[in-house]
């Protein structure tokens, strides 16, 4: 029966810990992620959070492509200067950011790589620690800049959202409970102070 009780409270305190960490890195968010250009500040680098091109079934992933094209929305209306790619790289995923960016107008000049961005803690402190940046624009789809907001801020830095356009059928269920688990895990991370899984040189933009 004990065991019962406790399971009980362990089921009822989880839920309660991710609904709430679920809820206050949402509200964090209110009024730091932008979907116009007119509106958002202008900051002089912009970090693009990665996701591979394709999906499982070979096509273009669309939160891929709305990220390019935010991308390019930010920089063609002169709110970014510099764009900083950040992912891991696998099957050649940030090779195809950056020449997808440049074949939209951006000079190769411009675009800079971080092929250490495993998770989203990792682009964000890899940005400050590596990059030399304290400020700068996140580039994603808004249930992304959300969480990442909150983790570059309670890291020190100071950060806005440019919202990529959402898929046309919005995200799977498996998309969705990632990103729910994604947000429970964030305070985690903050809690026990997790750092990059790799820093390296220093290479200031």
């Amino acid at each position: 029966m004990k065991n019962s009780k406790k399971l009980l409270f362990l089921i009822c305190f989880t839920l309660l810990f991710s609904l709430s960490s679920n809820y206050l890195i949402k509200i964090n968010a209110n009024h730091k992620t932008y979907s116009e250009t007119n509106l958002i500040p202008k900051n002089r680098v912009g970090l693009v959070l990665g996701t591979g091109k394709y999906n499982a079934k070979k096509e273009i992933n669309a939160c891929y492509k709305n990220r390019i094209e935010a991308t390019l929305k930010l920089f063609n209306a002169q709110k970014i200067n510099l764009v900083l790619v950040s992912g891991s790289n696998k099957q050649n995923e940030l090779q195809s950011y950056k020449q997808d960016l440049i074949n939209g107008g951006i000079p190769e000049n411009n675009i800079y790589m971080d092929y250490s961005g495993f998770r989203t803690i990792d682009s964000v402190i890899r940005a400050k620690e590596i990059y030399g940046l304290e400020k700068f624009t996140i580039i994603s789809q808004k249930f992304h800049n959300e969480r990442a907001i909150y983790l570059a801020e309670k890291k020190g830095l100071q950060v806005v959202g440019f919202n990529a356009k959402d898929p046309k059928n919005k995200y799977t269920l498996k998309k969705l409970i990632k990103e729910y688990i994604s947000k429970t895990v964030a305070p985690l991370d903050i809690f026990f102070n997790t750092e990059a899984s790799y820093l390296g040189e220093k290479s200031k933009i």
